[in-house]
C-alpha cells in the first residue's frame, strides 16, 4: 500500500523537515504542502491525500477547521495533528473535528512515520501523554457535547468491557492480556463494537466512551 500524504504547517522550515521524512519511506509520498488552512482544504481536495499532516496554529483557517473540512471531503482523507500545543482544549477539539490522531512536533521521526501508516491503515493513534491529558480534561470537568442516549445498548458485556479498555489506552495486544483471550478476539470485538456504534476508529470509540459517562478518570490524584 503507497500512501499518499499532505504536510499543512504555516513554518516553511517544519514543512520540508517532514516533508523531508516523509519521502525517505519508499511506501510513502508527499503529494502537497500548504501553509494555511484554507490552502490545504483546496489542495486536499484536489489531490485526495491518504493522510494529512495538520499544523493547530496557523494564520486565516486554523487546523482545526480545516481538518474539519477535509475530513468530509468525498475522498475522506485522514487527518494526523502534529502540533506543539498540548492544551487539553486543542487535543479534545482536534479529535472532535474528525482527526485520526494528535502527536507533539517532537515527536520522533519513527514514530511519526509509524502514525502515519497506523492512521492510513484506518486506525486512530494518540500519543501517550496526549492520552493522558484528555483524561485530565475530563477529569477536571472539561465541557462535554450532549449525552448520545441509548449507544452503547447496542454492546455486549464483553464489549462494553473491551471499549472501555480501549477508552483507557490499551493497545489490543495488553486488552488480550487483561482478558485472558487472543489478540485476534480481541480485534473481532473492536471491529464488531466499531460497526455497532457507527464510529471510525478507536479515537472515536474513546471519545464516546467518556461523553456516555461510560468510564470517568479517577480525580484523586489526577494531573
Amino acid at each position: 500500500m503507497h500512501i499518499r500524504v499532505m504536510v499543512v504547517d504555516d513554518q516553511a522550515v517544519v514543512r520540508a523537515g517532514f516533508a523531508a521524512i516523509v519521502d525517505a519511506e519508499p511506501d510513502l509520498s508527499v503529494v502537497g504542502e500548504a501553509a494555511d488552512g484554507a490552502t490545504a482544504v483546496a489542495l486536499a481536495e484536489q489531490e485526495a491525500p491518504d493522510v494529512v499532516l495538520m499544523d493547530i496554529r496557523m494564520p486565516g483557517m486554523d487546523g482545526l477547521t480545516a481538518a474539519r473540512l477535509i475530513t468530509a471531503l468525498d475522498s475522506r482523507p485522514r487527518v494526523l495533528v502534529l502540533t506543539t500545543f498540548d492544551l487539553d482544549a486543542y487535543v479534545y477539539e482536534a479529535l472532535r473535528a474528525g482527526s485520526s490522531g494528535f502527536l507533539l512536533k517532537d515527536a520522533l521521526p519513527e514514530d511519526v512515520l509509524s502514525a502515519i501508516r497506523v492512521v492510513a491503515s484506518g486506525d486512530g493513534i494518540l500519543a501517550p501523554a496526549v492520552t493522558r491529558r484528555l483524561i485530565s480534561a475530563f477529569a477536571h470537568g472539561a465541557p462535554l457535547p450532549p449525552t448520545i442516549t441509548g449507544a452503547l445498548e447496542r454492546l455486549t458485556a464483553r464489549e462494553r468491557e473491551v471499549l472501555v479498555l480501549i477508552a483507557s489506552g490499551l493497545t489490543n495486544a495488553e486488552i488480550g492480556l487483561q482478558l485472558g483471550v487472543t489478540t485476534g478476539t480481541v480485534k473481532s470485538h473492536v471491529n464488531a463494537l466499531l460497526t455497532k456504534l457507527a464510529l471510525r476508529d478507536r479515537v472515536q470509540a474513546t471519545i464516546l466512551a467518556y461523553e456516555t459517562g461510560l468510564i470517568r478518570p479517577r480525580t484523586a490524584g489526577a494531573g
